[in-house]
């Protein structure tokens, strides 16, 4: 015969005479595995680190914890942005919030064939989902993704008499649209941006290539962003956007970064 359960104190549910407000009180940095579709139709299984939050009115001392966990097991392992939505719903019901928001950002791996060998290689982007869900019934939806490319320096291709530096950089896309976006589209409208989109693989007709493209294609980190930016304006889907370059500088002991953000 099971013990008997006896009843706990919940300390979280005591009251908070501070009358402070949190804005988000919730778990994050939790591994949890999930399933993506992809723009083709096929699926990929990745791992995501995730945070899950509520905001806490000022009368309670603290939220349920393991209530986050709950909510996020009882949706399965299947992570979909039509779906997505439905886990921060969840989140109000189950803390008596009035804004709940989760964030789950992966791994994507995507295989590119070399320029011209057409050798296949696997390159990973990261990926960040956001949630919010409000009592009143807004909603809020942010997709960025973090796609490494290939920069060539306008400066110094000008200046010098025996080519340029370029380097590698990092660029942080998000955006809100009206309908889903694919996070394949968005890779592809940023890489189409820059010097040069990387690759994993390459051989030497490949790296001959990929040399000669960027030194044909000099962007500053401030010609990156406005590339992006441009494009994203004729997007009648995007409502909103931001967009970060930072380039890992091959000959400055520091980065060199640009940022813009509008609603379109």
């Amino acid at each position: 015969m099971p013990a008997r359960i006896q009843p706990l104190t919940d300390t979280q549910n005591e009251r908070d005479d501070r009358n402070i407000a949190i804005d988000r009180v919730g778990v994050k940095a939790l591994r949890f595995p999930v399933e993506v579709r992809e723009k083709e139709g096929g699926s990929q299984r990745t791992v995501a680190i995730t945070a899950l939050a509520v905001d806490l009115p000022e009368h309670f001392k603290g939220t349920h914890m393991s209530r986050f966990v709950e909510v996020l097991n009882s949706h399965g392992n299947c992570l979909d942005v039509r779906e997505m939505k439905k886990v921060p719903e969840e989140l109000l019901g189950r803390l008596d919030a009035s804004r709940a928001h989760v964030e789950f950002e992966f791994p994507f791996f995507r295989t590119k064939a070399a320029p011209v060998t057409g050798k296949g290689g696997v390159l990973d982007y990261n990926i960040r989902f956001e949630v919010e869900a409000c009592s009143n019934g807004d909603s809020d939806f942010i997709c960025t993704v973090m796609v490494p490319v290939a920069t060539l320096c306008p400066c110094s291709k000008a200046i010098s008499e025996y080519g340029a530096h370029n380097q590698r950089g990092l660029v942080t896309f998000a955006v809100r649209a009206k309908q889903p976006v694919w996070v394949e589209d968005l890779i592809d409208l940023v890489e189409s941006c820059a010097s040069c989109e990387l690759y994993s693989l390459l051989k030497r007709p490949d790296e001959k290539f990929v040399t000669e493209k960027a030194y044909e294609n000099p962007v500053f980190v401030e010609d990156l962003v406005r590339n992006i930016a441009g494009k994203a304006n004729a997007q009648e889907n995007i409502v909103w956007y931001k967009v970060e370059a930072e380039n890992f500088e091959s000959i400055h002991n520091h980065n060199a970064y640009a940022m813009i953000e509008k609603h379109v």
